[in-house]
């Protein structure tokens, strides 16, 4: 499987405790319950029960190279002077829980971190957050947020979080499938291209009246 080392290339800011894979404990509260995958699960050793809901593979999460942070910049990018702020992930988390169908549904946590730069200042900063399931690299189910993060006057920094409660693996595909989180992982919009109007037939007959007088 693959494993992106999430280190931010070029952080001009020191960002303690960047992103980190943790199982289904984190966000405990907003989950609701324990761990996912078997892990952070109580110490004791009980006899699997029968369609354990938990006993599901249930892999880390992780994320592709140069998809780890987005940064702004009051000019040119690239001028370490110039960076306005950097938003990268703080924690990551998920839960998997088998259903009755053979099925897994699948939560993910996501902890976003903006950071400001030498030229920034105190406001709100959107990204977009692209989670999402594969398998054999190809999408099953994905979801992007558009994630708002503020960073108080007075700051340095602030977090926000996301939480996706609604990806589904099927029962064919529940084993040997990938949980991955992307910034900025909206795929591009392109342009449609300009159709040529189709003349009318008014526009033709004017059209050939011109050609025969000519």
């Amino acid at each position: 499987m693959r494993r992106a080392s999430i280190i931010f290339a070029g952080l001009l800011l020191a960002a303690p405790n960047l992103a980190r894979a943790e199982p289904g404990s984190f966000f405990k509260n907003m989950f609701g319950g324990g761990g996912g995958g078997g892990e952070g699960g109580p110490s004791s050793i009980t006899a699997p029960r029968a369609q354990d809901p938990d006993d599901v593979y249930c892999p880390p999460v992780f994320v592709p190279d140069g998809g780890a942070a987005v940064q702004a910049f009051a000019g040119a990018a690239g001028d370490n002077r110039r960076l306005r702020y950097q938003i990268g992930f703080g924690r990551l988390s998920r839960e998997c829980k088998a259903r009755p169908d053979g099925s897994v549904a699948v939560r993910v946590g996501v902890e976003l971190r903006a950071l400001l730069g030498p030229a920034g200042a105190a406001g709100r900063f959107e990204a977009p957050v692209t989670i999402a399931v594969k398998y054999n690299e190809q999408p099953i189910m994905a979801r992007t947020h558009r994630v708002a993060v503020t960073v108080p006057a007075g700051a340095a920094q602030g977090e926000a979080t996301v939480i996706e409660n609604d990806l589904f693996v099927p029962a064919d595909k529940a084993l040997g499938y990938d949980i991955e989180v992307t910034l900025a992982g909206a795929a591009a919009r392109t342009k449609p291209v300009a159709r040529r109007r189709k003349p009318t037939p008014t526009a033709e007959a004017e059209q050939g009246e011109a050609t025969a007088g000519q």
